[in-house]
């Protein structure tokens, strides 16, 4: 996954709900992006910029060569592809998931495992202060626009007049809650779909870990950089719930809670990551 701190790409569009499909169609009919993009994707030359770029971010494609992923072809095949229009919320999370621990968009890594922690309630100035805390020499007006793409992506605003309004890719997910003050508005990273969210995804993702061995404490999972708890903003309730689920489902996946030590263990080999995706999917 990316370490490059990346605030630009999206060429200010916020992804569209087509765009991760239609370009992964096009990826795989064709094999890379080229100039005739614009005319098979039907958009101009700015937005198929915006869309490769997503499809970076999503991990829909590879960062450096550009080939399908495993988990694009997993979702978007034609013949076999689990939810190819992204019908199931759970698809929702799962490129939530791709998003913040593929960190080819930096902002969303930097919220997820670190602002919301420090600001509970946070606006573009608080980001802006911490980024600049971790570079000085990045462009203020960047870092603006991709703190507005961020909030476009898990947001939905519905004016009157339709030019204002908007719904983004993952704003189903209610992740991202506005909050109106007397002065300034600020944002809250809420879940409040906790229980929603199938403890085999969750087992996915920490099967995905690579850093993971066996045995797994609670508190690794909770709050380490790219945990389930902190892509999901689990509470330890509803986290400790899911690996309970987990232990209960699979017989060689253990969740002990031995004179408070907490942790989740595998007696045997580990099961495949995708297997077990697929058995949520069906």
């Amino acid at each position: 996954m990316n370490d490059r701190l990346i605030f630009s790409g999206h060429e200010t569009f916020p992804c569209k709900g087509l765009w991760l499909k239609k370009g992964y169609d096009f990826v795989k009919r064709e094999g890379k992006f080229v100039d005739e993009a614009c005319i098979d994707l039907g958009v101009g030359r700015n937005m198929v910029s915006s869309i490769r770029f997503w499809l970076k971010v999503f991990y829909i494609i590879d960062i450096e060569n550009e080939d399908a992923t495993d988990i694009a072809n997993f979702l978007f095949n034609d013949e076999n592809g689990k939810d190819k229009y992204l019908e199931n919320e759970v698809s929702l999370w799962l490129l939530h998931y791709l998003l913040v621990v593929n960190n080819y968009s930096s902002i969303y890594s930097i919220i997820f495992n670190q602002l919301r922690k420090l600001k509970p309630e946070f606006n573009k100035e608080n980001f802006l202060t911490y980024v600049e805390g971790i570079d000085s020499g990045l462009n203020e007006n960047t870092l603006a626009k991709d703190f507005s793409v961020f909030t476009r992506t898990y947001y939905s605003k519905n004016e009157k007049n339709i030019e204002d309004s908007f719904s983004g890719i993952l704003s189903d997910l209610e992740l991202v809650q506005e909050i109106k003050k007397k002065d300034s508005t600020k944002y809250v990273i809420q879940n409040n779909k906790q229980e929603d969210i199938p403890i085999e995804l969750v087992l996915f993702i920490i099967l995905e870990n690579k850093d993971y061995g066996k045995s797994i404490s609670f508190k690794n999972l909770y709050s380490d950089f790219n945990s389930v708890g902190n892509i999901f903003a689990f509470s330890k309730d509803q986290l400790e719930k899911k690996l309970i689920g987990i232990s209960d489902k699979y017989e060689s996946i253990i969740y002990s809670n031995d004179s408070g030590i907490k942790e989740l263990q595998f007696k045997s080999k580990k099961p495949n990551s995708f297997d077990v995706l697929s058995e949520y999917y069906g």
